[in-house]
């Protein structure tokens, strides 16, 4: 068993989601950047489809019950291994080993907001044929709900094995601008808020969650004759709506499958991920791509993720045993000796 010792804010289980279900009303869900979760997965020996627990924002600590247990980090964030009377610090993309008692906290990410902790063997039931928790509607993780202290995730105990990382870690803090499609509603808007969206920057609202992120930037106006709301029609994940307030929101993974704003344009699936898990605060610009430049992007994110996958190897033996933190902030000198005169 993992325990969760602190969920920090909507830490939850999550994979990859459940595609198809839309026309049932049925969000994917899933994780919000998948590429994590899959690198995640990847560092454990695990299948890239397998759950794990996704957090927000640091807060996140697990204890190993019982048995000992091999987990995985994925995200640009620290983490520390922590047992009676010691303290290991840990850099994130690298597996290792919780013996019983011993508990992994998760700082906060120095880019963006989410981070994730596979486990080796997680036992979680699936419906619709996902563990993803989709907590609006109670399907999926544990009982349908985020997590919180005291839960525990059933795994399968450590027997062995080394612990890998990743050479080199994805790059983290990428601000080149959110490719999109525009449209399909695009033409309810004059040129001149056109050209404002795709020309200036927007500011993530603290309004962010799983389900979409609210931005704040050059107002986009709606042409009079076509009005503010559409007949509800689909969304996806990525699509940008515009109510009558004008100001973009962008749905994300547990985003409704429809509604009745009308949709400037919608995020590419290479660039989702990257805005799904930007903070509050963050400022996004948008850039319009052909739908053969966006399949383009979708093969190339996808071969990038293959290489660094490919890349996963052991740690070495100095790996995590060293406490980088606690070197930069003690005093290792002792005294100063002037050898300009020495020769």
């Amino acid at each position: 068993m993992l325990e969760i010792v602190s969920a920090g804010a909507m830490a939850s289980i999550q994979d990859l989601g459940r595609p198809g279900l839309r026309r049932l009303g049925v969000p994917r869900a899933g994780a919000l950047q998948p590429d994590w979760l899959r690198l995640a997965n990847a560092l454990l020996g695990n299948a890239e489809d397998a759950p794990a627990i996704e957090f927000f924002a640091g807060g996140l600590s697990v204890r190993a019950l019982e048995s000992p247990l091999r987990l995985a980090l994925a995200g640009p964030f620290a983490a520390a291994v922590v047992a009676a009377g010691s303290r290991r610090r840990l850099e994130s993309w690298r597996s290792v080993t919780l013996a019983p008692g011993e508990v992994l906290r998760c700082g906060m990410p120095v880019a963006g907001r989410v981070g994730y902790v596979a486990l080796a063997g997680i036992r979680v039931a699936r419906q619709f044929g996902s563990a993803s928790t989709y907590a609006r509607a109670g399907l999926g993780g544990l009982d349908g709900k985020l997590l919180a202290p005291g839960a525990r995730i059933p795994a399968t105990a450590c027997r062995g094995g080394g612990e890998s990382g990743l050479r080199p870690p994805p790059a983290a803090g990428d601000r080149s601008p959110i490719r999109v499609l525009l449209g399909p509603q695009d033409d309810y808007f004059d040129e001149p808020s056109i050209a404002a969206f795709l020309s200036s920057p927007y500011r993530i609202l603290p309004a962010a969650d799983r389900m979409g992120m609210r931005l704040q930037g050059a107002l986009l106006r709606h042409r009079p004759e076509r009005g503010v709301e559409i007949t509800s029609d689909a969304t996806v994940p990525g699509s940008i709506q515009v109510p009558a307030q004008g100001q973009p929101l962008v749905l994300l993974a547990d985003g409704q499958t429809a509604g009745g704003y009308p949709k400037i344009a919608t995020v590419i699936s290479a660039d989702l991920p990257r805005l799904a898990v930007m903070a509050p605060g963050e400022v996004v610009r948008f850039a319009a791509v052909s739908v053969t430049a966006a399949e383009a992007a979708a093969r190339a994110r996808e071969a990038a993720l293959r290489a660094l996958i490919d890349g996963i190897g052991p740690c070495t033996a100095l790996a995590g045993l060293v406490d980088l933190q606690a070197i930069y902030t003690a005093n290792l000198v002792s005294g100063v000796v002037d050898a300009a005169g020495d020769e």
